[in-house]
């Protein structure tokens, strides 16, 4: 996700003093638009390089993250994003966003969602994104890696 730099340099920052060894947390669902699902355990989440790279569990398919408009909202960060690519099976293939919000908690606390009864974890990532074909995806989790 391309933000800020003093944005990105505060979230990183956060995120490197509050981590701490942890297993792959996120769950990925992808609600197809001519039907069906996936869903998808203990996905890892990985931010580095002003990007959100997430790995399947197999670490088969990765989808990243790399262009994004983001601004604080209290103590969380949210990122308007609009392209993601998908490197599986030695391939790379450009997926065109529709719309496209990611949620990151960079704090140690609990933080609420903004307009919401839910809160997020510390390290925490929500996210949400629409393609131009029409597949959902959603993502709930915790920052897995944070690399300079």
């Amino acid at each position: 996700m391309r933000v800020t730099k003093a944005l990105i340099a505060a979230a990183s920052a956060a995120f490197f003093f509050s981590l701490r060894p942890a297993g792959a947390t996120g769950t990925v669902i992808i609600a197809y638009a001519g039907g069906g699902s996936k869903l998808y355990h203990n996905v890892r989440i990985t931010v580095w390089n002003e990007s959100m790279a997430i790995t399947s569990a197999d670490g088969q398919g990765t989808v990243v993250l790399g262009k994004a408009s983001c601004t604080k909202v209290d103590e969380l960060v949210r990122c308007l994003t609009y392209d993601a690519t998908l490197f599986q099976n030695g391939g790379k293939l450009h997926i065109p966003l529709q719309s496209g919000t990611v949620w990151l908690n960079p704090t140690r606390e609990y933080q609420p969602l903004s307009h919401s009864s839910a809160e997020i974890p510390p390290r925490g990532v929500l996210l949400a994104v629409k393609t131009r074909r029409g597949t959902e995806v959603t993502m709930t989790g915790t920052v897995d890696e944070v690399r300079q």
